[in-house]
């Protein structure tokens, strides 16, 4: 190395010291280089003693230590159509990106790779299960998984049918013509007054009339008492439509009744 030095350094001196300190200034010199590559690689460099190199600062440099990542939260199982679905893994860890992945979505639901979040609104055509669905979040440190799990869509419940109206009240029926009162007439009886009793001799105790009649002139079985000596005449009234037959007798104060008149008929 000497050697090396005296061709850089010029001319010798007569006492031979310039070559050493020429020599030993580029000695301290390739050691200041030398040191600092090793520093920046993680290595000290040994200094001359009889001439250090100027330190050089590199300043420090902090580590950061990842934390591994934990997944948490169940997913949703099942799921009715038309109505929306969502499930987002919760997620505790202590630094540095994560990244999500799916292996076994269900075309109906998207799948955010952010933060891991399957959402989506199954239609009729989706009914059934799903099964093999696992997330996966993944850091610097590990990489941990949700699932396998399944989701299964149920049909929609039918609709609820409107209620069946109650039929419709009849109505009452139209009443017919009234029935007509049974047509009712009279028949006006008159008679001459007895004057003598059965055996010829005058009757002078006279109480009264009973009047005879009925639908046949064999059964006459309607009486009518008129309790007046002095009648001559009596009118049977309320009779529907027929035929009448009638007959008059007298009775005197004993209570005594004489033959009857002859039988007279009328219809109505």
């Amino acid at each position: 190395m000497e050697a090396d030095f005296l061709v850089a350094a010029g001319k010798p001196s007569p006492h031979g010291l310039g070559f050493v300190l020429r020599g030993r200034m580029v000695v301290a010199a390739r050691l200041a280089v030398l040191c600092l590559a090793l520093e920046l690689a993680g290595c000290q460099a040994v200094e001359n003693p009889a001439n250090p190199a100027p330190s050089l600062s590199t300043g420090t440099t902090a580590k950061t230590s990842a934390v591994p990542v934990v997944l948490g939260g169940a997913p949703p199982t099942t799921v009715t159509v038309g109505d929306p679905y969502y499930y987002a893994p919760t997620v505790s860890q202590g630094g540095g990106p994560i990244s999500f992945s799916i292996q076994g979505q269900p075309a109906w639901l998207s799948f955010d790779t952010q933060t891991g979040a399957l959402a989506g609104t199954p239609a009729a055509a989706d009914v059934g299960v799903s099964g093999g669905i696992i997330i996966t979040a993944a850091n610097s440190v590990n990489t941990v998984s949700v699932g396998p799990f399944s989701i299964e869509v149920d049909p929609a419940p039918s609709p609820t049918p409107p209620p069946t109206p109650a039929p419709p009240t009849p109505a009452p029926p139209t009443p017919g013509p009234p029935t007509p009162a049974p047509t009712t007439g009279s028949a006006t009886l008159d008679w001459s007054p007895p004057t003598e009793n059965a055996d010829g001799s005058p009757l002078t105790n006279l109480a009264g009339y009973y009047v005879h009649y009925g639908t046949s002139d064999t059964s006459l079985t309607q009486t009518i008492d008129v309790a007046d000596a002095s009648a001559t005449t009596y009118v049977v009234s309320g009779l529907t439509s027929g035929t009448y037959y009638f007959a008059v007798s007298a009775y005197n104060s004993l209570g005594f009744e004489g033959a009857w008149s002859n039988i007279a008929g009328k219809t109505l």
